[in-house]
């Protein structure tokens, strides 16, 4: 394998990388809107052809379609390519947040999460096919909801990285442009209190306030958090009671949980489970877990980035790795003991913020070391 063919195709075809990040860009998907989504899959599923894939679109009722491509290899197990094209931004935005370039910045909502992402996946098979690179079969899935929990897609993802001989992800670099070789576990609980109402003049002592156990739940949560450890715990949602003078009946809270470990995220959620009212009278309810299982740094996962790190070696670049504290569809992939390597997406900053952009001159070398990684990765 020739690293310098590929990365001088990538080069000289910066432009259809762009333009493929701009028309995705332009065609605005927010997970919740199931017809704006599927508007995107559409120019997707026809890119995808036009590589030379075998598209399927992956029906659904309620969110977007899910779009999955196969590419022919030579033999091996295929490499699955994963990322979605689901956005958090609503109908409108580019109103406000126009694509624009600044300099080596190209600025757009979704183009560092993570549009650019899947324009440098096409861009690496496109390099692969014109340079006649051998390489392994290419399964590419692009889901609709990981935004929103993956719900719908979770089924898909973790029964194709089955099949697969590792999984690279297409999510945003971290700062500098190093890879995610982990990721913390995400989880949600809800705790509902029911309490007894009273006047809280008249009769304060016949209630029992749901917002005052409430309150003592939380601070029995927050003795759980251990930042040091990774573990971090925070109430983000909470709502209770009628009136002032009403002792309240009713208290919910919304809690978000991260853990790096299955040991933590396990130990935690028992935590969660244990917890009983203080206040005779009141009763406790606690629902949720953990969404996405923590993306561990195993011996695979390590093996798998110093590959990558040789590789983006042979193009003079010093590639790092590092962990992040949000989950993505490869902490799904990783939990199965699948190889999985994340952050191979474009170098930028600002997911879900109004400064959201990418760097412009970095998409030449990152989508040449995807093609050589998907290339090679059967020698790892």
């Amino acid at each position: 394998m020739n690293v310098d063919h590929l990365l001088e195709y990538c080069g000289g075809h910066l432009a259809d990388t762009l333009d493929t990040i701009e028309t995705l860009v332009r065609l605005e998907s927010p997970s919740t809107d199931k017809a704006a989504v599927d508007r995107c899959g559409a120019e997707l599923a026809r890119r995808l052809t036009a590589c030379g894939g075998e598209v399927e679109v992956i029906r659904q009722a309620a969110r977007g379609d899910h779009v999955s491509a196969r590419f022919a290899g030579t033999t091996g197990e295929p490499v699955l390519v994963l990322g979605h094209f689901d956005t958090v931004w609503p109908i409108g935005t580019l109103e406000r947040m126009p694509i624009r370039r600044d300099g080596d910045r190209l600025h757009g909502p979704g183009t560092f999460d993570m549009k650019a992402g899947i324009a440098l996946a096409l861009g690496a098979v496109d390099a692969l096919r014109a340079t006649k690179t051998p390489h392994p079969p290419i399964v590419t899935l692009w889901t609709t909801d990981e935004e929103i929990g993956s719900g719908t897609s979770r089924g898909i993802i973790e029964a194709a990285a089955r099949e697969a001989a590792a999984v690279l992800v297409l999510e945003p670099a971290l700062p500098g442009g190093a890879l995610k070789t982990a990721r913390k576990g995400c989880g949600e609980f809800e705790l509902t209190v029911r309490g007894i109402a009273a006047h809280a003049g008249l009769d304060p002592g016949k209630g029992v306030s749901a917002i005052h156990e409430l309150a003592a739940q939380i601070a029995a949560v927050e003795r759980l958090q251990d930042l040091p450890r990774g573990i971090s715990v925070n109430v983000g949602v909470i709502d209770g009671g009628s009136r002032p003078n009403v002792v309240a009946e009713h208290a919910r809270a919304v809690v978000d949980v991260r853990a790096p470990t299955r040991e933590a995220a396990a130990a935690l959620q028992a935590a969660f489970r244990r917890l009983q009212p203080t206040r005779p009278g009141a009763r406790l309810t606690v629902q949720g877990g953990f969404e996405r299982p923590p993306m561990e740094r195993t011996a695979a996962v390590a093996a798998l980035f110093q590959h990558a790190a040789r590789i983006a070696s042979a193009f003079g670049r010093d590639l790092r790795e590092g962990s992040a504290g949000g989950g993505s569809d490869g902490n799904f992939t990783a939990a199965l003991g699948v190889p999985t390597l994340d952050g191979l997406g474009a170098i930028g900053d600002g997911a879900h913020a109004a400064h959201e952009h990418i760097d412009v001159p970095s998409l030449a070398w990152r989508g040449a070391l995807l093609a050589a990684l998907i290339a090679t990765i059967t020698t790892v």
